[in-house]
């Protein structure tokens, strides 16, 4: 899989990130010797279009998501959040030194879930698993946030996408199709009846 706009980062690990070293214009973290790529949504987008584009409507279709981090003794927290795609990116805000900015900082995993209507309006709904990486420049999050910026400090993670999942009703809608990419594996789908 060839990436344009990827980054490299440590996988299962979490070593503070000032271990990151750029090597030929892409972020990189070593993780015992081994470097793995980090797609970005834009990556996803260049890769499978199709998925991108119908995960980008469920995702838009409500405001909330739910955004699962992992506390610091590993069990899971559930947050409420907002998310915007700008850049190529899929970018994160949060209040300043929230638990859910706190857990990313310690450990940047994460899963998000799109909102969803209730049955019988439920037509499907968008998962993304991946790794956020806090950014501090001021102009960028200038850039990323513009004029919705919250009053005094606060939190911007950009989003590395290792997974994408839509599930979402067939045509006719008596069964599920669930199609999922993951990096290095491309698109699958699997029907459930």
């Amino acid at each position: 899989m060839e990436m344009t706009a990827s980054r490299v980062s440590r996988e299962q690990s979490t070593e503070p990130r000032e271990n990151r070293a750029v090597l030929g214009g892409a972020r990189r973290v070593a993780a015992a010797d081994r470097w793995s790529v980090m797609p970005s949504w834009g990556d996803v987008e260049a890769e499978a279009p199709e998925l991108a584009a119908l995960a980008r409507g469920f995702l838009d279709a409500y405001v909330h998501k739910t955004l699962a981090t992992l506390r610091r003794d590993g069990s899971p927290r559930i947050s409420g959040t907002e998310v915007d795609f700008a850049g190529g990116e899929l970018w994160l805000g949060s209040m300043w030194r929230s638990l859910k900015a706190l857990d990313l900082r310690r450990d940047p995993r994460f899963a998000l879930h799109s909102g969803s209507a209730d049955p019988p309006g439920w037509t499907g709904d968008a998962k993304i698993a991946g790794r956020a990486e806090e950014v501090t420049d001021p102009d960028l999050k200038a850039e990323i946030v513009g004029d919705d910026a919250p009053p005094g400090p606060s939190h911007l993670f950009r989003a590395d996408v290792i997974e994408l999942v839509v599930v979402r009703l067939g045509d006719p809608a008596d069964h599920l199709v669930i199609e999922t990419w993951h990096a290095g594996r491309g698109v699958t789908r699997r029907e459930r009846r």
